[in-house]
């Protein structure tokens, strides 16, 4: 047999990797190991389990971070549902008079399939993102059956208007206790199932046979490495927003310096290993979700604030770099369609830092556990001028921004829960919904960077989730899900998609494994 470049005859194996002489051991018992402990690795396990699997999950992160960047998540799901009759079978313990007084309207798949549409400006993979759209509900259904718990999300997806809860930007549902409870309810279940998980076990590479397909992991474990086999691996492990090296090279220029929202541990170790073993580059390489995310955050997550460093209040305010200038237009859509691009413009700027500002009519919309939780940077004062001066901004300048700005504020009801064409005229950039007045004291002000949540650019997949090698045909035993899938989204990203991506593509990835390779004994 011919070796590929760079790798090395090991056995009957080839091995991938960055090991290369050290002695091993065989790990011998598993029908499918998934590599990789978010929502979409459990998704994968628990779906293979289902169907009678021996499932071995390994993850690189030791225990205290368990989850990836799912744990950092708030926890929206989205999904086509028929309104609230048809997502009460999935509520844990509803509130019964507050669900009387919702308003949810229906959200079809057609709806989903054109929200992906719009955002990535038709660039995204149809088939993939039509089975996202179509299966959403349905998938939704599947991990309630499982052991994910779910909740309205009245604190982030809804207001109160005359006496009811409205809710907007087709997003409804989560899970209960965010990223947090997800975790630790994929973890119960899948202790209950029998999938066993091993954290502190980086995988560094994967194990060919002779025709290319994957027979196994080597791990970095305690003694050393260690090869496991099995005839089916599931990588989920992420993309390549904690490396900043790959970020420099794929996303551009300064996007070193972005912070990191969720784990330290997505370093695009699976893309690289998949790529390495034959598989098709795919998606959008250079694009990415990242938002406004609070100035002094640290390097990389915070597992106890998690979610709590966004600021997405930005739609009911203003947006302004160091320079005192508006940038972009806060009130171009729903929170849920321009957040996750935003971040990139917000590191465009000088310094790479900007500040949202509101006022006290605003400030009853801002959702108080990120912009009033312990640790939050902000400052106040009852005039602009003062504002500008406890942020060390120049105060011309800031004071003009928003004086032109309060002079371009056309006429019309204000309603947050609707694009309500409140805007404004003669100024650019324009503020197309939700433009008021920035005139009522005190003023509030946040700083805020960029924070990358995960890169778009991975491996390509059929729709059974098997990963695909650039000719298009399987890499056989290789299946993916989750961040390192390619092709799913483009520029931008509608909210709470990516955990249903996951899932939904986590499951058929598990249903396919065993299908297509028998579990042995």
């Amino acid at each position: 047999m011919q070796c590929q470049p760079g790798v090395r005859e090991r056995g009957r194996y080839r091995l991938v990797s960055e090991v290369r002489d050290s002695a091993v051991s065989d790990g011998g018992a598993w029908d499918v190991i998934v590599v990789g402990g978010g929502n979409a690795g459990f998704s994968a396990a628990h779906a293979a389990r289902e169907r009678g699997a021996r499932v071995l999950l390994v993850e690189k992160a030791p225990r205290a971070w368990a989850g990836g960047n799912s744990y950092f998540t708030a926890g929206a799901v989205r999904t086509a549902h028929g309104g609230v009759a048809d997502l009460e079978p999935l509520l844990s313990g509803p509130d019964r008079e507050r669900l009387a007084r919702t308003d949810l309207d229906p959200y079809s798949a057609e709806e989903f399939r054109a929200d992906l549409a719009k955002v990535s400006r038709g660039r995204a993979d149809t088939e993939l993102t039509g089975l996202l759209a179509e299966e959403s509900r349905e998938v939704i259904g599947w991990l309630h059956r499982t052991g994910l718990r779910f909740e309205l999300m009245y604190h982030r997806q809804a207001y109160e208007v005359d006496g009811r809860f409205r809710f907007w930007g087709g997003l409804a549902l989560g899970v209960v206790d965010g990223g947090k409870g997800m975790i630790a309810q994929h973890l119960a279940a899948a202790a209950k199932s029998g999938v066993e998980v091993r954290f502190d076990t980086p995988v560094t590479g994967l194990l060919t046979g002779a025709a290319g397909e994957v027979r196994g992991v080597v791990v970095r474990g305690a003694e050393g490495p260690e090869e496991l086999t099995a005839p089916a691996v599931i990588l989920t492990s992420g993309g390549f927003e904690a490396n900043p090296q790959m970020r420099a090279a794929h996303l551009g220029s300064g996007w070193d310096l972005a912070l990191v929202r969720g784990t330290p541990y997505n370093t695009g170790d699976g893309i690289r290993m998949a790529i390495e073993a034959g598989a098709q580059p795919y998606g959008n390489w250079s694009g990415c979700h990242s938002v406004a995310w609070d100035a002094e955050a640290p390097a990389t997550g915070d597992l106890e604030r998690t979610n709590q460093l966004t600021r997405g209040g930005y739609p009911f305010g203003l947006v302004v770099n160091a320079e005192g200038r508006r940038f972009v237009d806060e009130g171009a859509d729903f929170r849920n369609y321009t957040y996750a691009k935003y971040g990139a413009e917000i590191l465009k700027q000088p310094g790479s830092t900007a500040v949202q500002l509101f006022d006290a009519k605003a400030a009853p919309l801002l959702r108080p556990e990120e912009y009033e939780s312990e640790g939050v940077t902000r400052f106040s004062s009852d005039t602009l001028a003062g504002l500008a001066k406890e942020l060390g901004m120049e105060t011309t300048e800031l004071v003009a921004t928003v004086e032109e700005f309060n002079a371009s504020v056309t006429g019309g009801r204000f309603d947050p829960t609707v694009k309500d064409g409140k805007r404004t005229e003669g100024i650019s950039p324009a503020k197309s919904n939700w433009a008021q007045p920035l005139d009522t004291p005190p003023f509030q002000a946040y700083p805020v960077t960029c924070g990358i949540t995960f890169t778009f650019g991975g491996v390509r997949i059929d729709p059974e989730a098997r990963v695909l090698d650039t000719t298009g045909r399987q890499v056989p035993g290789l299946y993916a899900a989750g961040e390192l899938v390619g092709g799913l989204f483009y520029f931008n990203y509608p909210g709470g998609s990516g955990l249903t991506a996951g899932s939904l593509f986590g499951r058929r990835a598990g249903y396919a494994a065993v299908a297509d390779r028998a579990p042995r004994g």
